[in-house]
């Protein structure tokens, strides 16, 4: 019978004629001249799923005349490679890597081992076992380190506990091998099939959004770093608030709680009832005409619009900073009020109310 190998990159691509009931080792090695890989470096993988006994006849895997396979070189053993983790790919990413756990080394075990230890009577590998996987990064500073950076979704799932951990990695490995069906459909489509060429062309924009993110990742990791919004320690009617300086905000706005804690609500004129459309609509109450907000040791004169529902307490929107001539200095973290030169520091995160924090 016929099989085409290929590899994930699918610059190697051959056929060989074998029979069906030639072991896989020896597959391996009639395989190993044209794709560059030597036989006892090289998995062969077969519908998403790695072949793993080379004295088992490939009529045993199914596989059968006309069918592709991918051959791809091992994972490096930890004692080989400065990390036992062998994805470098930010997990998420539609074409992340095969998440073979085989090179991890388990604390109590030689590297290789074929042991049989695993929990709750499951017959995989030690290092393939989520429970044993879990414990030997949570014992191991390092590879912990090498996980958050590689795939920040596992290692997240890994803190949370066993369950999210074994669902995430199983998550995971679904992915992976739909993507290898998807490689391997790909491969024997139709070239000139309409369906197959937006399949390639979907495959290819999601490879340029996985390398276009790496290198971010490289060059620019603070991008994926969060920003906390700006505020700052003011009082209106004497009350301490916190208040959200929003530049993009045309009206100074209060929510309705605020307004009933800063006891002002008997100044709201109703009369400015309405909806405020924005991101979402929201119910406006009224408005106070004119309130005073201290900031430091000044004084400012403002009006607030007043919403129902609304999640933040207090928002200095452009009207207000612009009869104050405020400035917002970045540099320094301050905001300067133009007309009196006070300048009030902006708030650190772990001060702003988590309900407020935005990333």
């Amino acid at each position: 019978m016929r099989v085409t190998v290929t590899t994930l990159s699918g610059d190697v691509f051959f056929n060989l004629d074998v029979a069906s009931d030639l072991e896989l080792g020896k597959f391996k090695e009639a395989c190993a001249s044209d794709a560059g890989i030597s036989s006892n470096q090289m998995d062969i993988i077969y519908e998403g799923s790695r072949l793993s006994d080379d004295t088992k006849p490939l009529s045993h895997y199914k596989i059968k005349e006309g069918d592709v396979v991918l051959a791809q070189v091992k994972a490096p053993s930890s004692s080989s490679s400065g990390s036992s983790f062998p994805s470098n790919r930010p997990a998420g990413l539609p074409a992340a890597p095969l998440l073979d756990f085989s090179s991890v080394v388990v604390p109590g075990t030689m590297a290789g081992s074929s042991g049989s230890r695993s929990s709750g009577g499951s017959n995989r590998r030690p290092s393939e076992d989520p429970a044993v996987l879990r414990d030997m990064f949570l014992s191991n500073p390092e590879q912990m380190a090498l996980l958050r950076h590689n795939n920040p979704l596992l290692a997240t799932a890994l803190e949370r506990g066993l369950d999210d951990f074994r669902k995430a990695l199983d998550e995971q490995k679904k992915m992976k091998e739909e993507q290898d069906r998807l490689q391997l459909r790909l491969l024997r489509a139709d070239p000139f099939d309409a369906e197959a060429q937006r399949l390639i062309q979907e495959e290819i924009n999601r490879q340029n959004i996985a390398t276009n993110m790496e290198t971010a990742l490289e060059f620019h990791p603070e991008s994926f770093g969060s920003v906390h919004m700006l505020y700052i320690n003011c009082k209106v009617n004497g009350h301490p608030i916190k208040a959200f300086v929003d530049s993009g905000a045309q009206s100074t706005i209060m929510s309705s709680g605020c307004a009933a804690r800063c006891n002002v609500t008997h100044l709201i004129d109703n009369r400015w009832s309405g909806i405020a459309k924005g991101v979402g609509t929201q119910k406006i109450i009224g408005r106070v005409h004119l309130g005073q907000i201290q900031i430091g040791d000044d004084f400012l004169p403002s009006s607030f619009i007043i919403l129902e529902g609304q999640e933040m307490d207090f928002l200095l929107g452009l009207d207000m900073l612009k009869r104050h001539q405020c400035s917002i200095d970045l540099k320094d973290n301050v905001l300067v009020i133009g007309t009196t030169g006070t300048r009030t520091k902006f708030l650190n995160e772990n001060e702003i109310p988590k309900n407020d924090k935005f990333t």
